[in-house]
């Protein structure tokens, strides 16, 4: 069965959704100008909807019916990712400890980084054990936009 597609544009730059009537498999950040799609697909709208919300501050947690492709692992380590609460974040050896295997540290932080689901399965909530951004596959800066943007703390501008 043929995934539906659609490009959209959001304040970390264009973004591809990929999904069918099985739900969603993929949201990628792009690094290059796309078109923006005209007319999205009807298996896309919801998550469409829902991403301008979280990016407009009107939405913490996302009502999907997700299909990403993955490792048994890889789908363990997602799922965990998907329960750091929104404005929160925690360090690859708490979700290794989580996991069940201190020592699975590398492995979870490589799964992390094959996230299929931008955004909604919320990888740029892992940090480095010392409070460090650590790697982020869509760039740093999207990451400290992220974190920022779900921060309660707003940062008020003095001049």
């Amino acid at each position: 069965m043929e995934q539906d597609s659609c490009i959209i544009n959001s304040p970390l730059g264009f973004t591809q959704i990929t999904g069918d009537a099985n739900g969603i498999s993929t949201i990628t950040v792009l690094n290059s100008n796309e078109k923006i799609t005209d007319i999205i697909p009807e298996t896309l709208q919801d998550c469409v909807y829902q991403l301008h919300e979280y990016f407009e501050g009107n939405r913490k947690e996302f009502n999907l019916t997700l299909n990403p492709e993955g490792t048994s692992f890889q789908k363990s380590v997602w799922d965990a990712l998907s329960k750091i609460p929104y404005g929160k974040t925690a360090s690859y050896l708490e979700l290794s400890k989580q996991l069940g295997d201190v020592k699975a540290i590398r492995a979870v932080a490589n799964a992390n980084g094959k996230n299929p689901l931008w955004i909604v399965i919320p990888c740029h909530r892992v940090i480095g054990s010392d409070g460090s951004l650590t790697g982020y596959a869509g760039g740093l800066h999207r990451k400290k936009w992220l974190l920022e943007h779900e921060s309660p703390y707003k940062q008020q501008s003095l001049f």
